[in-house]
């Protein structure tokens, strides 16, 4: 039970072939498939919040999988934070009992669950853990833990995308009730990391270390934002993982900050390495 635990923590924190023409039309300029995930990755740059229902499927071999299911609500401006709620977790058979919730606020997360609250015999309903800390003592590869949460962010996925060669559209679709284009193609992910800013990139190549190409499907609004993003990568015998977003709101007014004091407790020394 605390190895899925700390699984699903780790992936906390932190989508049809056709014969559509091969441009569509954004703000009344005809774009080829190129074009538009560019301009869909400078318009998430822009964008100061959002939300999104995720669906995540991994497996580490053939015999060890895993489904992670939730909602993420994010701040990218004025500073870095998330809050993910994750109702579903499942790995190698087994559940995690009442889901678990994440707040990640710069290096430091924020877990609240009953069943790690019992598994570690917490008082409060809160557990803070260090993640530079927890890697120092313990060994752990917090950029890879970091760099697989930010694969299903607003930002990274984006600008993931624009590496590919191969976009093209394939049919226009509605996503939750708002009219997209949608478009399908791969990239190499030693290419794709190249079009992050520095500060980003370490940990997603952290985050992507098995994985040599990706391929992917996206629907564009007329905004040029994506409305849902699914990645697929990695050879099942090494590890692999399915993902998929759908955002569901831009800009609108958000604050995501840390529980109270009072209801939050470090987590316990030995778990430390201390």
């Amino acid at each position: 039970m605390r190895r899925l635990l700390l699984a699903a923590g780790a992936v906390a924190v932190i989508g049809v072939a056709g014969c559509a023409p091969a441009a569509t039309s954004l703000d009344n300029v005809r774009l080829s498939a190129s074009e538009v995930l560019q301009q869909a990755s400078q318009k998430a740059q822009d964008v100061t919040s959002y939300t999104a229902d995720l669906v995540v499927d991994v497996s580490a071999g053939t015999d060890r999988t895993g489904t992670i299911q939730g909602k993420l609500r994010a701040q990218q401006k004025p500073t870095l934070a998330t809050d993910l709620t994750l109702d579903q977790i499942t790995f190698d058979g087994q559940n995690a009992p009442g889901g678990l919730r994440v707040i990640l606020l710069g290096d430091t997360v924020y877990v609240k669950s009953d069943a790690l609250r019992t598994l570690m015999g917490a008082a409060k309903p809160w557990i803070k853990v260090d993640l530079k800390e927890l890697g120092d003592s313990r060994g752990v590869n917090v950029d890879e833990i970091l760099g697989r949460a930010q694969q299903i962010d607003l930002k990274t996925s984006a600008a993931l995308l624009t590496a590919s060669k191969d976009a093209k559209a394939v049919g226009a679709e509605q996503v939750g009730g708002v009219d997209t284009t949608h478009y399908s193609g791969t990239f190499p992910v030693a290419e794709a990391v190249k079009q992050l800013a520095p500060e980003e990139r370490t940990k997603a190549e952290a985050g992507l270390a098995k994985v040599d190409d990706m391929k992917f499907d996206a629907w564009i609004d007329a905004d040029g934002l994506p409305r849902k993003v699914t990645l697929k990568g990695g050879p099942a015998d090494k590890g692999s993982f399915n993902a998929t977003v759908a955002f569901t709101s831009f800009n609108e007014p958000t604050t995501i900050e840390a529980p109270s004091a009072g209801e939050v407790g470090e987590l316990p020394r030995n778990l430390r390495g201390n």
